[in-house]
């Protein structure tokens, strides 16, 4: 089950544990998220951590259309759109679930590539589910899983990603080290998620004018 540290999504009467989440334009830091947020986070970002092990969720509301958002978060072969610090993406075989690829990072970061599989993807359901099986770095059997949501924002169509993750505790630090270290990985590429996904929207003509 997911749990964390920090600020909150949900509460004891919704029974989803707490979370560290993602301030951003809709929730600023500290406050709770809703009843629904919560619901997403419990149906779709269950994890089951082990005592040398940690994990969190993550949240970010985008101003662009559930659509558009899922049609970059769903690219397995493509993380670089969005993800900065990912320079290429090599995959091997076909695209589908089990497919594996080679990821290589950018400088700036303790890694240099990373080998990722695909355990989950379902268009219906906009859920992507990887694990890491191998690669230069600390990020030992980590798994995550990535959904969005449609919702409406400023009465224009806009879209809530969630991002949970589980991973071990490298020897030498801490749950909330490493837990720090890897939610600010997500931050990152979730705002860059938004920026990209926000100027593609500004551009489509059918986003401008409010539904």
């Amino acid at each position: 089950m997911v749990g964390m540290n920090g600020g909150g999504c949900g509460g004891a009467e919704s029974k989803v544990p707490t979370l560290w989440r993602l301030a951003d334009e809709m929730n600023p830091a500290g406050t709770e998220c809703g009843a629904l947020e919560g619901e997403y986070v419990r149906s779709s970002h269950r994890h089951v951590a082990n005592e040398n092990q940690c994990s969190s969720a993550i949240l970010k509301h985008i101003k662009a259309p559930v659509h558009l958002v899922w049609s970059l978060v769903r690219r397995f072969d493509q993380p670089h759109k969005y993800k900065p610090f990912v320079s290429r993406c090599i995959v091997q075989g076909g695209i589908g679930v089990g497919s594996l690829r080679e990821v290589n990072i950018r400088s700036g970061l303790p890694a240099t590539t990373s080998f990722e599989r695909l355990e989950h993807l379902d268009d219906d359901e906009r859920n992507l589910s990887i694990r890491i099986v191998g690669g230069d770095h600390r990020l030992k059997n980590y798994s995550s899983i990535i959904t969005a949501h449609p919702e409406t924002i400023d009465g224009r169509p806009a879209t809530l990603v969630i991002e949970s993750f589980v991973v071990d505790v490298p020897d030498g630090n801490t749950k909330e080290e490493t837990c720090y270290f890897v939610e600010a990985l997500i931050k990152c590429n979730l705002n860059s998620l938004a920026q990209l996904s926000e100027r593609l929207a500004a551009a489509d003509e059918d986003y401008a004018e409010p539904i």
